[in-house]
């Protein structure tokens, strides 16, 4: 089983963190300016959005 985590910073972080604990994998979108942020170094599989900063992330259809 895989999580999407759709979210970035302290948040994502944790969900990560849990999801590690409990032996399930995570999967990390990101937008251009995060690439190289915490929350896409911890999770198992990342997937690059198009755009920066929050506008990549409220595109919940292209996000699925």
């Amino acid at each position: 089983m895989k999580i999407l985590v759709a979210n970035r910073g302290e948040i994502a972080v944790r969900i990560m963190r849990a999801a590690a604990e409990l032996q399930m994998e995570t999967v990390a979108v990101y937008s251009n300016d995060d690439a190289g942020s915490l929350h896409t170094r911890l999770a198992d599989e990342c997937i690059s959005l198009s755009g920066s900063g929050v506008i990549a992330y409220l595109n919940a259809e292209r996000i699925i």
